[in-house]
């Protein structure tokens, strides 16, 4: 088993180009391009996506592999996901050659080899460098081709950059320096995510509403943090990709992605000092008037220089724990303490905050003033009530999000209604005063 820890940029014409280039600027060694087939497998209920796994055989100069993916994880394009590889003969499925341990439990293989069929495939010619950067060696792939499922395809154009040998820093630190240049931004999905998404009619996406944080069981402060970032950040990439695909609306959903963030390092500011994030934030202060005009177009920012470092900024403040050489072993102390006991604490705070600005009647023109206010202790509750189950949450912020709509539309009937009906709800989480 290995464990693949790459990152995807998708690429414009542009930015191919000029690539090979870029390159020269660090040793590397160049690899002859190779015309590569993938054909993906699937079985008619979807058995492996269920398990979030993605089998497929891979054909290269009359050779053949075998590779399964299991369960992993995927950091705003950053995918780290378990790998197996089995060197076949000929393109027929062996199931039999992985590892017993990784199927799940129960799995019959020859009752699940003989329903899987060919899903979907891609077709591409890849070109390789090894570059050696820092103190790692980073394999950096280009790929351009074609997916498809049927009669439908759509076209593949993108950089991977794979860490072989080294630090993750080392490959987001490369990839900051190639995004310089611009026409490069972060992919979330794979290779395999694009496929399933075209076998099953390419049907458009939807906007999401922002979910509420669902934090693990026992999370500590410190990994309540990152799930809080991880989850803004996973809002934006969603809506990026909607915003690109020609849905204007989903430019706000970026925006509340953004806003997310920003609350987030407000909450856990406490604990966190604001030095370890200096950079995140000049960035992010720097992109959002870019992001409010509307007369910017997707196709031009998502691909500039500025969004995608970003964005990088924000995986790499993540996947470093950069704020950790900042807090000592007391602010550690502080952060692996528990995330539910700190949720209680916060929640507090903001229930007061919001109790403070709206326990009495404000005149036509002092309740749009509250909005700002409002919309960031909203945004923190997204974060801090998933403890508690939705049938107790749900009320108590569909009264608080009411009032929200009503200043945000400016329906000033609606305006005392909605503040004594969000006020009339008690608070749902435990050690409240209020």
């Amino acid at each position: 088993m290995t464990v693949e820890i790459e990152l995807k940029l998708i690429a414009t014409p542009a930015a191919v180009t000029a690539l090979p280039q870029q390159l020269v600027a660090w040793p590397n060694q160049h690899a002859t391009p190779q015309k590569l087939t993938n054909i993906y497998f699937e079985t008619a209920d979807n058995f492996l996506r269920s398990q979030d796994m993605g089998l497929r055989i891979r054909g290269f100069d009359d050779n053949y592999e075998m590779t399964l993916k299991t369960a992993g994880k995927v950091l705003v394009g950053l995918h780290q996901r378990p790998e197996y590889n089995v060197s076949i003969a000929t393109p027929v499925l062996a199931l039999e050659q992985f590892p017993a341990g990784i199927w799940p439990l129960g799995c019959d293989l020859t009752a699940l080899q003989q329903v899987l069929q060919p899903l979907f495939r891609t077709d591409f010619m890849r070109e390789k460098w090894v570059v050696t950067y820092g103190t790692s060696e980073i394999e950096v792939s280009l790929d351009q081709g074609e997916i498809s499922a049927g009669e439908l395809s759509e076209a593949l154009c993108e950089i991977e950059l794979e860490l072989k040998q080294g630090h993750t820093a080392d490959l987001l630190a490369l990839a900051n320096a190639l995004a310089e240049h611009g026409g490069l931004r972060q992919g979330n999905l794979s290779k395999a995510a694009r496929g399933y998404h075209l076998a099953q009619g390419n049907v458009a996406h939807e906007r999401r509403q922002l979910r509420v944080l669902k934090p693990a069981a026992k999370s500590s402060v410190e990994q309540g943090m990152i799930a809080s970032v991880e989850l803004a950040l996973s809002h934006w990439q969603y809506h990026e990709e909607l915003w690109l695909g020609g849905d204007v609306q989903a430019r706000r959903s970026v925006l509340e992605a953004i806003a997310l963030i920003r609350q987030a390092l407000v909450i856990f500011g406490g604990l966190v000092p604001r030095k370890s994030s200096a950079d995140l934030r000049a960035r992010l202060t720097t992109l959002e008037p870019l992001l409010v005009d509307k007369t910017v177009q997707p196709q031009v920012l998502c691909y500039s220089a500025q969004y995608l470092q970003c964005k990088l900024a924000l995986t790499s403040w993540l996947v470093t724990r950069a704020w950790r050489p900042f807090v000592g072993v007391k602010g550690q102390a502080k952060l692996d303490d528990s995330f539910k006991r700190f949720c209680d604490i916060m929640l507090g705070r903001s229930a007061a905050e919001l109790k403070a600005a709206f326990n009495h009647t404000l005149n036509d023109d002092e309740y749009p003033e509250q909005l700002p206010r409002l919309t960031r202790h909203l945004l923190a509750f997204t974060l801090l009530s998933g403890a508690y189950p939705d049938e107790q949450t749900e009320p108590y912020l569909a009264s608080w999000r009411e009032l929200q709509l009503a200043l945000a539309e400016r329906r000033q009937s609606g305006y005392e209604a909605s503040r004594k009906q969000a006020l009339s709800h008690a608070p749902f989480w435990l050690n409240s005063a209020l």
